[in-house]
């Protein structure tokens, strides 16, 4: 492997990690970008839905950190989605000024509705292609700027520094050879969520939260684990991989019925179609108990085809591809998990319990989606929070977020053996899906967690000096995500639990979760 990288050492290539990159190297820094897989794969580039700011002529600030705190489920941390809605007109600037070229109509910004927000306030890139445009466009302005990037590299481990040092990282390719230390830097986890961890998924196979469980063992204090986002319009069709089917197609006027043809949202919820994604979820899962069907149908032939092809330009190529035409037929759509809420804890900085450590993206709890995220502000959550992470480091000062009120300290590994078979990868991708699902209970989660640790027992290094697997870090994180489900008995927002359907005044708290024996 090449030289250790002497600046900041920034671990994730998706929107938060590449705008980090560009902001410390204009304020002249010299980070790196280290990524698992190519530059290119990440969940940013599968965004179809859009950014969302107030920068319309109806709309403001205030009325968006409203959406965002009503679709919060009462767990918004207030001055998160203030920094967040306030910054968003400013940072949707630099995207412009790094060459993001958002969608106009006669010169005019096209701004589009999603579910949850009160006004039109989205912006895409290339229709519903507004990931991939920002991805390759930052893409283009790392590599003019010369930032060193090193693909195939998987962070294995951090070591916290002594006193005020920062953390070093050890890196090595992804089948575990060349192994390499760092030295102490600043390091910036920018490594996504946990969302392809499930069985049924729209994110990328890459997506199994392998940060999350390095954080975690340095001792890094993580929260909301148990808040996973489920996207209710996922394309289930033979001969397809998942799709994901944004919800501004529903913003535009697409309903959805269930296998008879009945539209059903209206009887689950005032809003319909544009519900929050928790209520739109369980009321497909509902419905296809209901009629006994493998999915439901996502009917767009009410819009005029030239404005579905070309607002909906990715998605109909795909369906058409596949022998599908949206204007004449429905589209075949289930649930699957898409975002994980929760993450590293972090302060409105992107400081994390670990002097030198930040987290900004979607492996950060910053703690501005609450119990459910709002369409559209995880790009903008990225940015936001990705400048505060730059600043931070240009100019370091002391901080990081404070223990919930109710923190767990795990011992891991915990105790107790159990068989791991040649199938363990898939195995935790099932149980995830069939026990830490769209609706939870008891048994259930506790058996997850068993079954979870019982494959991170077998999975752990015997040694200290000997690196923890991939699939020790998947099984630790699944366990995480379980045990913060089993833990808050009740349901609010994207975690509902049957034993528990309603929400209780005193789990109206985010829950902490860390190493045993940890200082934060």
């Amino acid at each position: 492997m090449p030289p250790a990288p002497r600046g900041p050492l920034i671990v994730g290539s998706g929107i938060a990690g590449l705008y980090v990159a560009l902001r410390l190297r204009e304020l002249g820094e010299r980070p790196t970008i280290v990524t698992k897989a190519r530059l290119e794969e990440s969940n940013t580039r599968y965004a179809q839905g859009g950014i969302a700011a107030a920068i319309g002529p109806n709309d403001s600030p205030v009325l968006h950190f409203r959406d965002t705190v009503a679709a919060g489920a009462g767990l918004v941390d207030l001055p998160a989605a203030q920094l967040l809605t306030e910054d968003a007109p400013r940072r949707v600037a630099e995207l412009v000024r790094f060459g993001v070229r958002f969608d106009t109509v006669n010169g005019v910004v096209a701004l589009g509705r999603e579910a949850a927000h009160s006004r039109a306030r989205v912006l895409h890139a290339g229709g519903d292609a507004t990931g991939l445009s920002i991805e390759e466009t930052l893409r283009e302005r790392v590599g003019e700027a010369g930032i060193d990037v090193r693909e195939r590299t998987v962070l294995r481990r951090l070591v916290r520094g002594r006193g005020r040092e920062a953390p070093t990282a050890i890196l090595s390719r992804p089948d575990g050879d060349e192994v390499e230390e760092t030295g102490p830097r600043p390091v910036i986890l920018a490594t996504g969520g946990a969302g392809g961890l499930y069985r049924n998924s729209s994110n990328p196979s890459i997506t199994t939260g392998e940060g999350l469980a390095v954080a975690f063992r340095a001792g890094a204090l993580l929260a909301d684990m148990e808040f996973i986002q489920f996207h209710p319009t996922v394309l289930r069709l033979r001969g397809a991989h998942p799709f994901l089917i944004t919800e501004a197609l529903r913003g535009e006027g697409a309903v959805l019925r269930n296998s008879r043809g009945e539209r059903f949202m209206p009887r689950y919820d005032r809003r319909a179609e544009l519900a929050p994604r928790d209520i739109v979820s369980r009321a497909i899962l509902r419905e296809l108990e209901r009629t006994r069907a493998p999915t439901v149908f996502l009917d767009a032939t009410a819009l005029p085809r030239e404005r579905l092809f070309g607002r909906f330009p990715t998605i109909c190529h795909f369906l058409v591809t596949h022998g599908l035409e949206p204007d004449r037929a429905a589209i075949p759509v289930v649930p699957m998990a898409h975002y994980t809420i929760g993450g590293v804890r972090t302060d409105l900085d992107g400081r994390t319990t670990i002097r030198g450590l930040y987290a900004c993206g979607e492996v950060a709890s910053t703690g501005v989606h609450g119990a459910n995220r709002l369409a559209s502000n995880s790009l903008l959550e990225g940015i936001v929070f990705g400048e505060r992470v730059a600043l931070g480091i240009h100019r370091p000062r002391a901080g990081g977020p404070p223990r919930p009120r109710r923190t767990i300290e795990l011992s891991w590994p915990p105790k107790g053996t159990g068989p791991v078979g040649r199938r363990a990868f898939d195995e935790v991708r099932d149980l995830l899906w069939s026990k830490v699902g769209i609706v939870r209970d008891a048994p259930g989660l506790a058996a997850a967690v068993r079954r979870f640790s019982e494959i991170g027992t077998a999975t752990e290094p015997e040694a200290p000096s000997e690196l923890p697997t991939r699939l020790g870090h998947v099984a630790l994180t699944a366990c995480l995500i379980a045990l913060a489900a089993l833990e808050r008995t009740e349901s609010r927002g994207a975690h509902y639990r049957t034993d528990f359907p309603s929400p209780r005044p005193s789990w109206r708290t985010h829950l902490g979760l860390v190493r045993d024996g940890t200082r934060t």
